[in-house]
């Protein structure tokens, strides 16, 4: 998730320097020195794609995470989406000083981050719907701009092949890319998952992870919406650009099971469905799934995921083994067995720790890359939703080679992806 820096008034500047430095790695494949950022007074140049309200909070932090840096470009699909983003974080006492985003630095439309990557900055965020993720990451990595890339990092299997190749050019090149599963950047989640490792529960052989939730938002359509407009509009509803709910939002506590049981597993089963959100508004999700992964030494991971209204809410992830059990939440960390333990410590917030942790890297020349577990857990949950949606059980190897590309035609507004809604026992395991 760069590489391009203002003028420092030294001889040779930094951005001939860096320039120089960019075209000896692409001749000789030598790794482009982090090191070019380390001097404090150096302004790092900060683009934001995707101006929603999670990019908006991650360009905040980006801004918190270090005393000399600028959001200088920002790119959405949508015009109305990136003023509304640029006036909101200009009206934020504690960074409105950092901000300067002239109409000319604002780009719009699908090929929007084609110009981001031509631009001087440094550090790209990346926080589009997930579809778009494997793309752009590309596009970041070959520009030489350091990351920071929203979970999950794709919607199908050819993204996520795509993301483990641009991360091995990420770490080839000494570029940063980091993930925005945010719950491993927790002070209480890190102590937490470390005493696990050292056996404070023995051989851990379940594990449970919860996400049940009420409904989100919806846009109506207007009449003057392409498909392809209100798909885009309501991005959450499509496999397409969200990947499910499943893959969307559980993957942040899937992720923390595979965080725990340091490692994948061999394959999964599962059911869902459409129960009460059948309306076409909703596009083609499911509004449920529950899917049991299974480890080659037989540890078993129960995941269940809902958003439905009137229900009991509960977002939760346990681990059980030999010596007893554990809470590993965000509303418990707990570790019981003869005894008891219990994070109690206060942390510091997690989205602005994986910016602070991001743009330390830099500074120090010391790359951070998030790639094998953002993308594995991503591969997870999308394991996740071929089993429910099919009914069938996966292996990881099927979907890790999964050729299903979710990817539409072309990117314009006109006609847009018209994916049915899944059948279990009827949709093919592609």
């Amino acid at each position: 998730m760069n590489e391009s820096q203002d003028k420092t008034g030294t001889s040779p500047n930094r951005r001939q320097f860096i320039q120089t430095t960019a075209s000896l790695a692409a001749a000789s494949t030598l790794a482009i020195p982090g090191s070019v950022h380390a001097a404090g007074s150096d302004v790092l140049k900060v683009a934001l794609i995707g101006c929603g309200g999670r990019g908006s909070g991650a360009a905040k932090q980006a801004l918190l995470a270090d005393k000399n840096v600028k959001l200088t470009v920002m790119a959405d699909a949508f015009e109305d989406r990136l003023q509304l983003s640029l006036n909101t974080l200009s009206e934020i006492e504690e960074v409105a000083g950092k901000i300067d985003v002239p109409k000319e630095r604002q780009f719009i439309g699908f090929d929007a981050y084609k110009q981001v990557m031509a631009s001087d900055v440094d550090v790209v965020l990346l926080t589009t719907p997930p579809h778009f993720r494997p793309i752009h990451l590309k596009a970041a990595i070959e520009a030489n701009k350091h990351v920071f890339a929203e979970k999950p990092v794709a919607v199908d299997a050819p993204g996520v092949r795509s993301v483990i190749e641009t991360c091995a050019e990420a770490k080839r090149k000494n570029l940063s890319v980091v993930s925005g599963l945010c719950i491993r950047y927790d002070a209480g989640f890190r102590e937490t998952v470390k005493r696990l490792h050292d056996g404070a529960l023995g051989d851990i052989h379940t594990m449970m992870a919860n996400d049940y939730r009420g409904p989100i938002w919806v846009k109506p359509r207007q009449q003057d919406w392409t498909d392809m407009h209100w798909q885009m509009r309501n991005w959450y509803y499509f496999t397409w650009l969200s990947g499910d709910f499943n893959v969307e939002q559980h993957v942040h506590y899937l992720d923390v099971c595979s965080w725990v049981l340091d490692g994948y597993p061999k394959k999964a089963i599962g059911m869902g469905g459409r129960q009460v959100r059948t309306d076409a508004k909703y596009g083609n999700i499911f509004d449920h799934h529950s899917v049991t992964y299974e480890y080659e030494n037989g540890t078993r991971v129960f995941s269940n995921c809902r958003q439905q209204a009137n229900c009991k809410n509960d977002i939760s992830c346990h681990a059980f083994g030999a010596k007893g059990y554990a809470s590993v939440s965000e509303r418990l960390l707990e570790i019981r067995t003869e005894s008891k333990w219990t994070h109690r410590d206060p942390v510091k917030n997690m989205y602005q720790v994986e910016h602070d942790e991001l743009f330390a890297g830099i500074r120090s020349g010391t790359s951070l890359n998030n790639g094998e577990y953002m993308a594995k857990s991503t591969l997870l949950a999308i394991m996740g939703r071929m089993a429910t949606y099919t009914g069938k059980e996966v292996t990881w190897d099927q979907a890790m080679n999964s050729t299903e590309d979710l990817s539409p035609q072309k990117y314009a507004w006109g006609d847009a992806p018209n994916y049915p809604i899944a059948l279990p026992g009827v949709t093919k395991l592609v």
